[in-house]
């Protein structure tokens, strides 16, 4: 595998257009809020699937990992609704990663049907209690995919790594004191390893000198906000 292939890869998208998130997915907008998408790869340079992210009004990160429970809810909800909303049930394609709060694996919020392709992202801040636990064990069962995000092996995430099919790990993290044990328990499940944050091509390489199976960060593709998503992404 050669890392600067790889990390020579980009999907090419449009600007952003304004938009205004509101907070079920049965409501319909005038117009639809921005949404950015990063492409995950494998190591080989084979595409496997977007990460979709919530942008601000003006198509820009709007640090969502810092709001509160609740606004949270909303742009998920939001990010969930402007790529499934009236798109064709193609279970063809790459995955489609969205970041999920707690609500929407406890029932309180509703998910969209997932075509094979929805990969539930699970935000760092949502621990694994019985309640998340039972609710993983629910949406497994009914084909959904889930993957642990920002994973660092804490007692709040490692009750959910049984029912994880990819746990993504910052490679920042790696260089930490005993940061490589982060592969061995990601693993301990048969998880699929993601390395996200990956901006260099000297990370690609230690990445995949780690053993990490995908790759995701500004080395091998941006997250490009795109104007609208009408129909289910390609």
């Amino acid at each position: 595998m050669d890392p600067a292939r790889v990390a020579s890869s980009r999907v090419a998208t449009e600007p952003s257009e304004p938009g205004a998130p509101v907070p079920h997915l049965s409501h319909v907008p005038t117009q639809r809020p921005p949404v950015a998408r990063q492409p995950i790869w494998t190591t080989a340079g084979a595409l496997v699937g977007h990460e979709y992210l919530y942008r601000s009004r003006v198509g820009r990160p709007a640090g969502v990992d810092l709001w509160r429970a609740e606004r949270q809810d909303v742009a998920s909800a939001s990010v969930l609704r402007s790529v499934f909303e009236e798109s064709a049930a193609d279970a063809e394609g790459p995955l489609i990663f969205v970041n999920v709060t707690r609500s929407f694996l406890v029932r309180d919020r509703p998910l969209p049907a997932h075509m094979g392709r929805l990969v539930l992202e699970i935000v760092e801040s949502v621990p694994g209690d019985p309640g998340v636990v039972l609710g993983l064990r629910r949406l497994r069962a009914r084909g959904y995919r889930v993957a642990i995000d920002d994973f660092t092996a804490s007692a709040e995430q490692m009750p959910m790594l049984p029912y994880a099919d990819f746990v993504k790990v910052d490679c920042r993290d790696l260089v930490k004191p005993d940061g490589l044990r982060l592969v061995e328990i990601g693993r301990t499940h048969d998880a699929t390893l993601i390395a996200e944050r990956v901006e260099t091509t000297e990370l690609v390489e230690m990445c995949v000198r780690a053993g990490f199976d995908l790759l995701q960060g500004d080395a091998l593709g941006p997250a490009v906000t795109m104007p609208h998503l009408s129909t289910m992404p390609t």
